[in-house]
């Protein structure tokens, strides 16, 4: 049943407008400088958003969800520990590669779970959350929440923009024509002109950069608040888990348990976030856009039942997450009739397809902007801007 204890009130409206006023106001004036047809428009844009969230605030929809929290953490702990105890009695046998990859499942939940906890979605506490964040992404899944934070947090300030979202930046695949367009000579220049067939061998080495990425940041950002027992966390985790793999299994299976541990949570955790944005409208730097459609035409939902909630941790409800991050995960199924027709009432596009078609289209949009096309996608929004 739905906890008794409130989101923060306002929260998600608190932040559309700290986003209107601090992404898309014009340095040079305030708002009440601002000419008097600018400023409806901006009033009225808060007001299709705030129409929206006191909706959802009123039927409870903002209210934590603890008990599940509870239940679904003990569980995924619970899975844990039973894993390991296979992998002991399983001992010297080639069938602890399917453990590694039910390993790479059980790890994946709790990069879930850190994410919802990252996201202020099961205590009423900050300091509740972050603490548990901290255990369950940097004690379980081996990465840094302060490194994620960071990470995260611009993209949902700005997904999909140019120079703002981290999530399109990437020294490997060109998220963007400026991108591919620096990538036209030689090997890199062949493979950015057919990067999207290299899309799913990639997301094998993701688990593995995301570990660095956030040890990286750890080492090199001195002023993240308790940086270095993020740090003892990661490294006790690291050295514990193979030590511990290689005194239960063979040389060469433990190698190989590693392998595949580590490739198949960076194909659940990557191919969870990926559908998600990749392939959808890449917004220019400038840009000014409200923060309904801001998180709306830049998402895509993926349809599916329970068995896609598992596995995609909720991320399947994109669009519902962006506009509401602090929902609980188990109201986003919830909360998406009203979103869908508050966008259809007020013309904003809601895109949603299946798990296949998002991967689809992911590869057909990045081999697009690799041979070179200005407009890889079509998007009215983004056309207009650009006019």
């Amino acid at each position: 049943m739905p906890s008794t204890h409130p989101a923060t009130p306002d929260r998600e409206l608190a932040m559309t407008a700290h986003l209107l006023d601090e992404s898309d106001r014009p340095a040079a004036a305030p708002d009440s400088m601002a000419p008097a047809p600018h400023r409806r428009e901006r009033e009225r844009q808060v007001s299709v958003y705030a129409d929206l969230s006191a909706r959802v605030r009123d039927a409870g929809l903002l209210n934590r969800r603890r008990g599940y929290y509870v239940v679904s953490i003990a569980l995924t702990i619970a899975a844990f520990i039973g894993v390991w105890v296979a992998i002991a009695v399983v001992g010297d046998s080639w069938w602890q590669l399917g453990l590694a990859a039910v390993l790479s499942l059980v790890c994946t939940q709790f990069g879930f779970l850190g994410h919802d906890t990252a996201h202020r979605q099961v205590f009423a506490s900050h300091a509740g959350n972050a603490w548990w964040s901290r255990v369950l992404s940097c004690g379980f899944a081996g990465l840094s929440y302060g490194w994620w934070m960071g990470k995260h947090n611009k993209h949902h300030n700005a997904p999909n923009q140019q120079g703002k979202d981290p999530d399109i930046e990437s020294t490997v695949l060109a998220f963007t024509p400026d991108d591919a367009a620096e990538r036209t000579t030689g090997l890199r220049g062949w493979f950015t002109r057919h990067q999207g067939w290299a899309f799913f061998p990639l997301l094998t080495f993701e688990g593995a950069a995301l570990h660095v990425q956030s040890i990286q940041t750890l080492l090199q950002v001195k002023t993240m608040p308790h940086r270095k027992l993020e740090l003892a966390i990661i490294a006790v985790r690291l050295v514990a888990f193979v030590a511990a793999v290689f005194l239960l299994m063979p040389p060469l299976i433990a190698v190989g348990f590693i392998l595949v541990q580590q490739a198949v949570f960076g194909v659940l955790l990557g191919g969870s976030f990926a559908p998600n944005h990749k392939g959808m409208p890449v917004v220019p730097k400038n840009a000014k856009v409200d923060f309904l459609r801001r998180q709306v035409l830049m998402s895509r939902n993926i349809r599916g039942g329970l068995m896609t909630d598992f596995m995609m941790g909720g991320l399947n409800y994109q669009i519902e997450h962006h506009l509401f991050p602090s929902m609980p995960r188990p109201n986003l199924k919830k909360v998406q009739p009203m979103v869908r027709e508050h966008c259809a009432k007020h013309g904003i596009g809601y895109t949603e397809t299946s798990l296949v078609g998002s991967y689809t289209m992911v590869v057909r949009y990045l081999n697009r902007v690799g041979i070179g096309e200005r407009d890889p996608f079509t998007c009215p929004l983004v056309q207009t801007i650009r006019n």
